[in-house]
């Protein structure tokens, strides 16, 4: 047995494993990097987060990814490159902290990488029903296992399809352990460029994770347009200084998708500026001023991720909890929104000793230590569109 295979199956019986989550969003600003202390696993796992921080991309990495992201037609050869490229430049970003921590790699067991996601294209959106569901991110494995020493686990989302599921969101495998009270029912919500949220329902009955619509996405790519080099919208301070339209709010809100059954996924394949535009165009608001159309994109975000809450099974302001992360969680506008229309407290994940702009790193070494852990039939109970698979492709260094 090669030393990696022999390290792997170590790794496998450890009680306590050291695992790197690495989260890269659709917001592309930054790389989170989460080194989690996890214990056991299934209903038995215990989490601390040790270290984290994001370390920001800079504007050329940014603008090569940009050249793929979210484009139907796009160049193969960058495709191709930035496969190999974006996990190098991660592998540095990982090395480079772990030095600043005076971490060696051979004090980590592994790494979850989500990778960049570049395309998501659920049936439901395509609606090219023979090739069924699909996603892609890139960022390879291989390559950050040699340019760090440490074992990789990555591509998660691709079993999830294989197994039924529509790739996202995954966030339901990871609340599930982390987030479930016996006396209340528990919502996680997370808004990143696409807001998503897990139902935890006290009885166990109807577990479910689905996108909602837009978060910080459509905000941030408008103002991307109207003032280059910024890259979104601080404290919301342009939305504040407009008036919400209900003629393009209106407008954006007729989009199907708002409209299907739990759960559900999306993208910014679906909510981008072209469908902005052809929203202003039908409801006669291309004149709006810059403010206006940034409130109008902030409400939509508010009332979209408000409405689907509303819209859950059973749901009863008197029993339930939120818990918020994600960048979506500091625009001050769209917080107030949820807090006076929703009903129900709004906590921060940190009150829950999970860092909040951690989360969704965390999120992928719960993941991998499942994996790790061969526990997948925990999840078995989910449901036909969750289904209870060890996810993440393995990647030796040697």
């Amino acid at each position: 047995m090669s030393p990696s295979l022999q390290q792997l199956f170590k790794i496998s019986k450890k009680e306590e494993r050291t695992i790197i989550g690495l989260m890269s969003g659709t917001s592309l600003d930054g790389l989170d990097i989460a080194i989690c202390k996890i214990k056991g696993s299934g209903a038995s796992t215990q989490l601390k987060l040790t270290h984290f921080t994001t370390v920001d991309f800079t504007v050329d990495f940014k603008e090569e990814i940009k050249k793929v992201f979210s484009k139907e037609e796009v160049s193969l050869q960058q495709v191709c490159l930035l496969n190999e490229y974006i996990a190098k430049e991660h592998a540095k970003m990982i090395n480079a902290c772990l030095e600043k921590w005076n971490i060696t790699s051979k004090e980590i067991d592994a790494i979850a990488s989500h990778g960049q996601t570049i395309y998501h294209a659920p049936e439901i959106l395509h609606g090219r029903t023979k090739f069924g569901n699909g996603t892609l991110q890139i960022g390879d494995g291989d390559h950050l296992a040699v340019h760090t020493g440490i074992i990789c686990l990555s591509d998660f989302r691709q079993k999830h399809i294989a197994a039924g599921g529509e790739g996202a969101p995954l966030a339901a495998y990871g609340d599930l352990l982390l987030f479930k009270e016996t006396d209340n029912d528990v919502i996680l919500l997370n808004i990143g460029g696409i807001a998503n949220f897990t139902y935890l329902p006290a009885d166990n009955m109807n577990i479910f994770s689905t996108d909602t619509g837009p978060g910080n996405g459509m905000m941030d790519a408008y103002i991307q347009i109207i003032n280059p080099g910024t890259y979104y919208d601080k404290d919301a301070n342009l939305a504040k200084e407009g008036k919400v339209s209900e003629e393009l709010l209106k407008e954006l809100k007729k989009e199907a998708f708002f409209n299907l059954g739990f759960p559900k996924t999306t993208g910014p394949e679906l909510f981008n500026v072209a469908y902005l535009e052809k929203a202003q165009e039908q409801s006669n608001t291309r004149n709006l001023p810059e403010a206006d159309v940034m409130a109008t994109l902030n409400r939509l975000t508010a009332e979209s991720i408000t409405d689907a809450i509303k819209n859950i099974e059973g749901f009863q302001n008197k029993n339930c909890k939120i818990y918020i992360s994600g960048g979506g969680m500091h625009n001050p506008l769209v917080k107030k929104y949820l807090e006076e229309n929703i009903g129900v407290p709004i906590y921060s994940t940190a009150d829950k000793e999970i860092n909040p702009d951690a989360k969704e790193a965390i999120l992928f070494a719960v993941l991998a230590n499942e994996t790790l852990a061969g526990n997948a039939d925990f999840y078995k109970n989910l449901g036909a569109k969750f289904p209870a698979v060890s996810m993440g492709k393995i990647s030796l260094p040697g």
